[in-house]
């Protein structure tokens, strides 16, 4: 049966590496049945009702991906997405959440028809290699950036905007859980970011950092207050045309470099490095946008978590599908996940971000017009705290170069068109 499903012989996997693979990606990306609800409920938003939506959101579309793309890929609502939901278009702009809602909900329709047509595809297969190389490249120093950030190694300085944290007791615990993680991987133990993750929240808990969890089961709010409150006859006024476009680029090019980077490194490329059922995923991203901002959520996306389930052996769905049954229990179970802390989850994401370095060295720097933008996309995603953005500049730097050196012909139309709405895009 999971054999005929997600074809584990032919990725070279089993049942329990794919299974212990999808715990990993559920206990790094945990953090968003938290964060997420918190960043909503600023806007006005039932913050109960958020966490299981939260859930339910996730849940729902990492299954969609896992069973018809058969791809080790976790979705949720987006992290950035949802600040810009509250912080701009809510806050900012003073618009209803059920508008804003409307926003998403129709940026997800302009999305869907895009995706059909097949313009999110050939944009991808656009894409030249050494592009795609510093998207992995990027989004694993942004992930390692994440990580450091959590252990409070990276601080805010007003001054020079970052500096060292200090060495408080989880960050010593946290960094303590990265060499367990990097003796087990160099051992070829299966699961060791799992195993480093549970092992450095039992000894947070052990030695009193971080505390027990209040209880084990708990009955999930009701999803009332925001399920289909969505107002997208409000959302269809000129003003909010921008916003429309700004939710749809950033997470096209979001879950693009997210998906191109997490397949690259779950070896799901063929020999041109494009992937296969890329179509499929694209289709299913695109839905689950539609379909979470009916439930009362904004943007779903792909995540770059996912990452740390491939780098643990998770190559098919069934790493998804685990991650997807985790997200639905975790409605149950929230007191549970929560006393799993950030310190513990980093010295995951430091590993994963090491992992994704790995096609450095396959960029020629010696050719500026491709180490340029290379160069500009992977420094900028960490910098920006943007995925989109630093695609945008890498997108616009690669056909301008090519422009001024009169080799325009070397673009591929999908990547010149992109980078015309990378300038619009920053522009705005």
């Amino acid at each position: 049966m999971l054999e005929r499903l997600f074809h584990l012989e032919r990725h070279c996997t089993t049942p329990r590496t794919e299974i212990i693979a999808g715990g990993t990606t559920f206990l790094t990306a945990a953090y968003i049945i938290f964060v997420h609800p918190s960043i909503l409920g600023q806007a006005g938003m039932d913050q109960g009702a958020l966490t299981t939506v939260t859930c339910l959101a996730a849940g729902l579309a990492t299954l969609l991906i896992a069973l018809w793309a058969n791809a080790p890929i976790m979705m949720a609502p987006g992290m950035g997405l949802n600040a810009f939901f509250t912080y701009t278009l809510v806050l900012g702009e003073g618009i209803p959440w059920q508008t804003a809602l409307g926003v998403v909900f129709l940026s997800g329709m302009i999305f869907l028809v895009l995706t059909l047509l097949g313009v999110r595809e050939r944009l991808a297969r656009a894409i030249p290699e050494s592009l795609r190389l510093a998207a992995s490249i990027g989004i694993g120093l942004f992930i390692a950036f994440i990580g450091l950030q959590n252990l409070g190694l990276v601080t805010r300085n007003e001054a020079v905007l970052v500096q060292l944290g200090g060495f408080t007791p989880e960050a010593v615990l946290g960094l303590g859980g990265l060499l367990l993680a990097v003796i087990l991987e160099v051992r070829r133990v299966r699961g060791s970011l799992l195993l480093a993750i549970v092992a450095t929240a039992l000894v947070g808990m052990a030695i009193g950092l971080t505390p027990l969890p209040d209880g084990i089961v708990a009955l999930p709010p009701s999803l009332a207050p925001i399920a289909f409150q969505l107002d997208i006859l409000g959302a269809l006024q000129l003003s909010l045309w921008a916003s429309i476009f700004s939710f749809m680029f950033v997470d096209l090019f979001d879950s693009l470099g997210t998906l191109l980077a997490v397949c690259r490194e779950a070896e799901l490329t063929d020999e041109k490095g494009e992937i296969p059922g890329l179509s499929r995923m694209l289709t299913a991203d695109a839905l689950a946008t539609v379909g979470g901002s009916l439930l009362g959520t904004s943007t779903t996306t792909a995540y770059i978590e996912s990452a740390s389930g491939v780098a643990d052996g998770g190559r098919t769905g069934l790493t998804a599908v685990t991650t997807a049954v985790l997200f639905l229990l975790a409605i149950f179970f929230t007191p549970l996940i929560g006393a799993v802390p950030s310190f513990a989850t980093a010295p995951a994401l430091l590993l994963v971000g090491i992992f994704m370095m790995r096609g450095i060295g396959r960029i020629d720097f010696y050719r500026f017009e491709d180490g340029v933008p290379a160069f500009l996309t992977f420094v900028l995603m960490p910098l920006t705290y943007s995925i989109a953005t630093g695609l945008a500049f890498g997108f616009l730097s690669f056909v301008l170069i090519r422009l001024l050196l009169g080799r325009i012909r070397e673009c591929n139309p999908f990547l010149s068109l992109a980078a015309l709405f990378s300038l619009l895009s920053l522009a705005l």
